[in-house]
């Protein structure tokens, strides 16, 4: 599939509902997003209820309208299936297909995603409205991609859900006998002897059987990943040549392996809204979206004009806008995208906020927004080359799922937080990453880290072995190899997968209190690794050769800490880094004992961190010193942005607050960057 088709360049725009504004408000919008520079907008995403207002009676007349304005104004269409939000009707038809919580009840619609996905009268009334909306609009020239669904992550255990799930179960484990060995099920009477006794993980008494849970997960994604499959086919029958997509939302919460998805998507398409701390959670969700594309360009499908911060929805700061959609574009993405064009004027979410703001096109946002609009056209060079990264860090859904389970050590510990955290530090000390999944191809990246990567089968251990054994340097954490692949415990000490590769033995976790430190030493024979204080991390850490030096600087003499976990450690090869000084908050006899490891592996260097450092002293392990602004190389080009409240200079280049700049090395005076921050009107 051709992609990004039509545009050659790169996609601006968002959701559009004009189903929600009177006729006379779409010129007006036409007008407006010609003058902000828009070339795509996502309609009909949840429009479901205008279009199909009775069973089986369409009214398409307003969306007629629409689609020819929005052409007539040099507007591409990314046309969307509605099936995210069932019309009232349908569920007054069909109560069988609401959702059903674990707990058993059925939820009534009054919200969006009040479906199930496993609901035979779901499913068909999608598949009628999806291939309504192809034969309707398969010729019409405003149409460049389909966009099927939204956000993919609605769970229910109904008994259509139980169903499936029996299905399922049988094609991943082929028998009972070894979904029992797979489950452990003879703990706590669970043995099953037939098909039947198996359901979701409804509410139960105490703590469910996790590999239950964990299968569970995998089984919704499977099953909404077929939901997207049925209707893709729809479309692809009837408009062979158009794109196909859905936006894949960000979360713990989410049950979908996007990895798995990623190949079936012709785009992959995020949605992303940062909170606290913008910048960084904008590079660690670009950088994850360019993972799961493997390469491929991708796509910016959402974003927002405010942030939110917990509790609070605030307008983001004067140029905040452009420094985080240039992060994105600079990360690889096609476009920058926004939910949504006009900021709503009722409905759930009316402060969610817009390009058009509710204060209208006199306003610092659409200022803003037709700035971004102008700036986006000129860096299509720049976007031709690949992303360089001078690291990667691995991630998997299901790891990170089964490290949610209940009853584990400590529950203060998530697979999310240690991968944001890795991403973080080496966000902030200027190299840039890539998110991959274990079995992935290593060989180009000379730093892996592994950060909590809690379950890993035995095919995915031996590919970090290779990885370590040619040459690479690898920094495995605590939580990282503790179960294969069913979420069973491998016996003989942690990290079981990966002990001979590491040279330790962990003989017992002692989890930290959240207000308790442990002070990290250098052992009292140095080791041939604690280089001087001086040692001084090379300029270009951003450059896919990052040296040797990145593991050499650490403990030093600066008294390092480590939080939420700690554990008993054996040296079984490998040499101590830093080991535990004085009294563990439990009383566990730690003092000494190994707590950072480095062990040589066939040409490679494999270290072990068994407690979680802070991101200052995570950065002096890897030997990096922080980067100013954020830098990302691609090819000849470079894109910097000074996230900061101070000048900075980079590359050749002076940055005031706020400020950025894409520029090639070898013509520094091309002008295509706006470095004068926005300022507050």
């Amino acid at each position: 599939m051709d992609w990004p088709g039509r545009t050659g360049g790169l996609y601006y725009g968002g959701d559009y509902n004009p189903e929600q504004w009177p006729e006379e408000v779409w010129e007006e919008d036409v007008a407006l997003m010609r003058r902000a520079g828009v070339n795509l907008v996502s309609v009909g995403v949840f429009s479901w209820a205008r279009l199909e207002p009775l069973p089986g009676v369409h009214d398409f007349g307003w969306l007629d309208r629409v689609l020819d304005l929005l052409h007539e104004g040099g507007i591409a269409v990314n046309l969307a299936t509605p099936t995210a939000s069932p019309p009232p009707w349908f569920g007054l038809a069909h109560p069988d297909a609401l959702t059903v919580t674990a707990d058993g009840t059925r939820l009534s619609h009054g919200s969006r995603d009040t479906y199930c996905v496993h609901a035979p009268a779901y499913r068909d009334a999608c598949l009628r409205i999806a291939d309504a909306l192809a034969e309707r609009y398969f010729d019409h020239p405003a149409l460049a991609m389909w966009h099927v669904h939204n956000e993919y992550g609605t769970v229910c255990h109904c008994d259509h859900a139980a169903d499936a799930f029996r299905v399922w179960l049988r094609e991943r484990h082929g028998t009972l006998k070894a979904l029992n060995d797979a489950w452990t099920t003879s703990f706590w009477s669970q043995h099953y002897s037939a098909w039947e006794q198996i359901t979701p993980p409804r509410a139960t008494q105490y703590l469910p059987n996790p590999s239950q849970v964990l299968d569970f997960r995998r089984f919704v994604s499977d099953a909404m990943l077929d939901h997207f499959r049925d209707q893709k086919a729809v479309l692809r029958d009837i408009t062979p040549d158009v794109p196909v997509t859905t936006n894949f939302v960000l979360g713990d919460w989410v049950p979908v392996n996007h990895r798995h998805w990623a190949d079936e998507v012709d785009v992959v398409a995020i949605d992303h809204y940062p909170s606290a701390d913008p910048p960084a959670e904008t590079a660690f969700a670009a950088d994850l979206a360019r993972g799961w594309a493997s390469g491929k360009p991708w796509l910016l499908m959402e974003q927002a004009v405010v942030t939110y911060t917990g509790p609070r929805m605030v307008a983001k700061r004067p140029g905040e806008i452009t420094r985080l959609s240039l992060s994105h574009v600079a990360r690889g993405s096609r476009g920058a995208m926004f939910f949504q064009w006009r900021a709503s004027r009722g409905g759930a979410e009316l402060w969610h906020g817009g390009m058009v703001p509710h204060a209208g096109p006199d306003s610092r946002i659409f200022e803003e927004i037709c700035e971004l609009g102008a700036l986006l056209p000129t860096l299509v060079d720049a976007c031709a080359a690949p992303v360089e990264a001078g690291a990667a860090i691995l991630v998997d859904a299901e790891a990170d799922w089964a490290l949610q389970a209940p009853g584990l050590p400590s529950s203060e510990i998530t697979c999310t937080d240690a991968v944001r955290q890795a991403h973080r530090v080496l966000y902030r000390h200027g190299v840039t990453a890539d998110l991959v999944h274990p079995s992935a191809d290593l060989s180009a990246y000379p730093l892996v880290l592994v950060p909590a990567l809690y379950l890993i089968c035995d095919a995915d251990a031996d590919n970090l072995r290779r990885y370590v054994s040619g040459g690479g340097t690898l920094v495995v954490s605590y939580l990282s190899g503790v179960a294969d692949e069913h979420a069973r415990v491998r016996l003989g000490g942690y990290p079981g997968a990966l002990r001979d590769l590491l040279g330790i033995r962990v003989e017992e976790f002692h989890p930290l209190p959240p207000d308790v430190a442990l002070t990290l030493s250098a052992p009292e024979t140095p080791n041939a690794l604690n280089a001087p204080d001086d040692l001084e991390a090379p300029d270009d850490l951003n450059a896919p050769d990052v040296p040797d030096e990145h593991t050499a600087t650490f403990p030093g003499p600066r008294g390092e800490t480590g939080t939420f976990w700690s554990e008993h450690v054996h040296l079984e090869g490998a040499e101590a880094l830093a080991v535990y000084t004085g009294p563990h908050a439990s009383g566990t006899p730690l003092d000494g004992r190994p707590a950072i490891t480095r062990h040589s592996h066939g040409s490679g260097t494999a270290l072990y961190v068994s407690t979680r450092l802070s991101d200052d002293a995570y950065a002096r392990l890897l030997g990096l010193t922080p980067a100013p602004v954020e830098l990302v190389r691609r090819g000849d080009w470079f894109f910097a942005v000074n996230h900061g409240d101070e000048e900075q200079k980079v590359e050749g280049v002076t940055l005031p607050p706020g400020g950025y700049a894409v520029r090639t090395h070898d013509d520094l005076d091309l002008d295509r960057s706006a470095s004068r921050p926005r300022e507050w009107r």
